[in-house]
C-alpha cells in the first residue's frame, strides 16, 4: 500500500530502566494517525546499528535523546513529510539513503527505526489490517510463537554475580499461546515462593526475571526445573523446557570465557554447554560465544547443532550480510530478531526471509529497555517464526507484549507453537 506522509512528530519518553527513548508519530493523508515506541538495548553487539545519544552530562548522565528527537523533528521529516512511498520498503530505502551510514549512526537508528516502525502500524491502519497482517511476507503462514519467559536474569540485567544473562521458560508442549503464557506465570509464582523460602532475595532484574544470588548456571537450571515440577508441569519438549542466553560477549576477556570463577577455553565452554544440555532440559542456546569467536562457533554447531537451537544475537545483531556470512560459515542455526539492530522493519524482514531461505529457525526479541509497545508481538505473528521473547510474565512493558499475543489469538484460528524452518 502505498504511503502518502502528511506530518511527522517525536518526543523523548522513558523506557523501562528509566532511561530516555523517543516515541514517534507518524499521520498518513487517509487520516491514519500511528506512534511507535523504540526500545533500547543494555547487552549489545559491537556491529547493531548505533543510537544517537546527546552526550550532554547535564541530562540524564549523557543518555538523553533530543537530538534524536529533532532529527525525526527536522530532516528526516523533511525529507518524507509531502511524499508518497509506494510501500513500507522504499520509506525504509528513504531513511538508509538519508543517514548515508552504515551503521545509522549519522541520524540515529532510534530515530530512524521509530519511524519505520510507526510508518509500518500506520500503514496497517490505513489498508484496514491488523499489524500482523500488514506485515507478513507473501507466502508465509502466520503462527502463534512460543513465548520465552525470562524468570532468571544476570549478567548485564542484574546487580548480582551470575555471568549467564537470561534463564528461559519455553512452554513448548503447551496447546495454545494462552496455555503457555499461564504455564509461564503459574512457574514464575511457582520459582519466586521457592527462592522466598531459601532466603534469596526475590528484586528483580531489568527484564522482570529474579535475581537471586547464585553464580553457578547449573544451580539455577536445577532450580528451575524443580520450580516447573512444583507447580504441575513436565520439564521437556512435552511440558515447559528451558532455554538460555548467556551473553557470552560479556564474559569473554583474554581469550577466555570467564563463568563462576573458572576461565575456559572455547572448547571447554563448549564442553560445558554439552554437559548441561545432556543432563537439563535446555532446547535453545543463545549467544553461547562470543561474537568474534567464529571458530568457536562452528565448532559449536558442529557438536551440539543436531540437538538444540543455537542462536546468535551478538554474532549476527539482525544484519542480512552477517547472517549471510554466518549461514556459509556453518555458525548458528537460528538468529535472534530485533527490530533496532538493524535499523528498518523492512531491513529486519529481509533478515528473517534468508533466515527462512536457510531453514534456519528465528526468534523475535525484545530489548532490555523496553516501552509499552507491541509491535514485536505482531511482527512474531505475521512472520510465522514461532517463537518470541520478551521477558518475564511480569512488569507492564513485557505483560504487553503477552497479552497482545492473547488478544491475536482469541481474534482467529492460528496455530501455535515452533516453525517449521
Amino acid at each position: 500500500m502505498a504511503l502518502a506522509v502528511t506530518s511527522l512528530d517525536a518526543v523523548e519518553i522513558l523506557d523501562s530502566r528509566a532511561r530516555p527513548t523517543l516515541a514517534v508519530t507518524i499521520t498518513l493523508a487517509e487520516g491514519a494517525i500511528a506512534r511507535a515506541g523504540v526500545p533500547s538495548g543494555a547487552s549489545t553487539g559491537s556491529r547493531e546499528a548505533v543510537e544517537l545519544r546527546d552526550g550532554d552530562p547535564r541530562r540524564f548522565s549523557g543518555q538523553g535523546v533530543r537530538t534524536a528527537v529533532a532529527n525525526v523533528q527536522g530532516e528526516i521529516a523533511g525529507a518524507l513529510v509531502g511524499r508518497t512511498f509506494a510501500n513500507l520498503a522504499e520509506l525504509d530505502q528513504a531513511l538508509i539513503e538519508l543517514d548515508g551510514t552504515e551503521t545509522k549512526s549519522r541520524l540515529g537508528a532510534n530515530a530512524i527505526v521509530g519511524v519505520s516502525m510507526a510508518a509500518a502500524r500506520a500503514g496497517a491502519l490505513a489498508s484496514g489490517q491488523t499489524l500482523w497482517q500488514a506485515l507478513r511476507p507473501e507466502g508465509v503462514a502466520p503462527r502463534l510463537p512460543v513465548p520465552h519467559f525470562n524468570v532468571v536474569n544476570g549478567g548485564v540485567h542484574a546487580p548480582n554475580d551470575l555471568d549467564f544473562q537470561e534463564f528461559m521458560l519455553a512452554p513448548v508442549g503447551a496447546p495454545s499461546l494462552a496455555e503457555a503464557v499461564r504455564a509461564g506465570a503459574e512457574v514464575y509464582a511457582a520459582l519466586r515462593r521457592l527462592l522466598a523460602d531459601r532466603g534469596f532475595a526475590t528484586g528483580l532484574g531489568d527484564e522482570g526475571g529474579f535475581a537471586p544470588e547464585i553464580d553457578r548456571p547449573e544451580d539455577v537450571l536445577a532450580l528451575l526445573v524443580e520450580a516447573i515440577e512444583t507447580a504441575g508441569y513436565a520439564p521437556g519438549r512435552q511440558g515447559v523446557a528451558l532455554a538460555l542466553d548467556p551473553a557470552a560477549s560479556e564474559f569473554f576477556r583474554d581469550g577466555r570465557y570467564h563463568v563462576a570463577g573458572e576461565a575456559l577455553s572455547s572448547a571447554e565452554m563448549i564442553t560445558r554447554y554439552e554437559e548441561i544440555a545432556a543432563s537439563y532440559p535446555v532446547v535453545s542456546l543463545e549467544d553461547g560465544l562470543a561474537e568474534g569467536d567464529w571458530d568457536g562457533w562452528r565448532d559449536l554447531t558442529v557438536r551440539l547443532g543436531d540437538k538444540i537451537q543455537l542462536v546468535g544475537d551478538d554474532l549476527l545483531v539482525t544484519n542480512p550480510a552477517i547472517i549471510t556470512e554466518a549461514i556459509t560459515r556453518g555458525a548458528a542455526n537460528a538468529a535472534l530478531i530485533k527490530l533496532n539492530q538493524i535499523g528498518t522493519v523492512s531491513e529486519t524482514l529481509e533478515a528473517m526471509r534468508l533466515c527462512r531461505a536457510a531453514h534456519w529457525a528465528q526468534m523475535v526479541s525484545h530489548r532490555s529497555g523496553e516501552t509499552e509497545d507491541t509491535f514485536i508481538a505482531d511482527l512474531a505473528v505475521g512472520t510465522g517464526c514461532g517463537q518470541i521473547k520478551t521477558g518475564a510474565p511480569a512488569r507492564g512493558e513485557r505483560v504487553a507484549k503477552y497479552n497482545r499475543l492473547i488478544e491475536i489469538e482469541t481474534g482467529g484460528a492460528l496455530p501455535y507453537g515452533l516453525s517449521e524452518s
